[in-house]
């Protein structure tokens, strides 16, 4: 009975350690569902979901008094990752709204990412989420410009071009653009906005995004 256990336990570790092997990010979304267990939401918050510039949106909910918002942005993910844990970050809560902002981890990790393959990827998780909820207020944020990935602000623009032109078809859906926001009259970024890595925000940013994604939150 001792070595039957003993199998089981060993297969049991097996699985987990190639399911983190397999899946990113599995031990973020393991956090989340810890948080969870202690501190259950309510249900009908505003449910943030992306990649770091969430993450590091520590303080999101000092932007929005009044609004309850629940902050399940992991770190470097692409819209791919976002898909693969959609049962885990989307589902698992009630929100009155979704706020999305991924796609620029999409482009920054292969020159073989194209806007268009962006776009279908944006257009996948809206077709997971309205199955589920159909009538959920959807809110997308463009690719923001990051210095350190300034070689991609091109593609960045047309990927959030082809976004903005699909949401608009939408029902229940807005499109917010930041990117434009952070960018000096002559184009170039602006790189006071940006923490000393050149890629996540400071306060001064995400001013910025509070002041455009507010009128759009419910």
């Amino acid at each position: 009975m001792k070595k039957i256990l003993a199998t089981i336990l060993g297969v049991c570790c097996l699985l987990v350690t190639y399911a983190q092997q397999q899946y990113p990010f599995y031990n973020d979304i393991q956090a989340f569902k810890h948080a969870d267990s202690l501190n259950k939401p309510a249900g009908n918050e505003i449910l943030f979901i992306g990649s770091s510039s969430f993450t590091y949106w520590q303080d999101v909910q000092n932007y929005f008094p009044g609004q309850p918002i629940i902050n399940r942005g992991f770190g470097g993910s692409s819209l791919p990752d976002v898909i693969r844990y959609a049962d885990d970050i989307i589902f698992s809560y009630h929100p009155k709204q979704i706020v999305i902002y991924c796609g620029e981890n999409d482009l920054a990790s292969s020159d073989t990412i194209t806007a268009a393959i962006v776009l279908q990827r944006v257009q996948t998780l809206f077709s997971i989420i309205r199955k589920q909820m159909p009538e959920v207020p959807l809110v997308y944020i463009s690719i923001k410009p990051s210095p350190s990935r300034k070689r991609f602000m091109p593609v960045m623009e047309e990927a959030n071009s082809s976004i903005k032109k699909f949401l608009r078809k939408q029902h229940n859906t807005a499109f917010v653009d930041v990117y434009h926001k952070m960018l000096n009259k002559d184009g170039t970024i602006k790189e006071e906005l940006f923490k000393a890595d050149q890629l996540h925000m400071k306060a001064e940013g995400y001013a910025i995004w509070q002041k455009a994604l507010a009128p759009r939150l419910k």
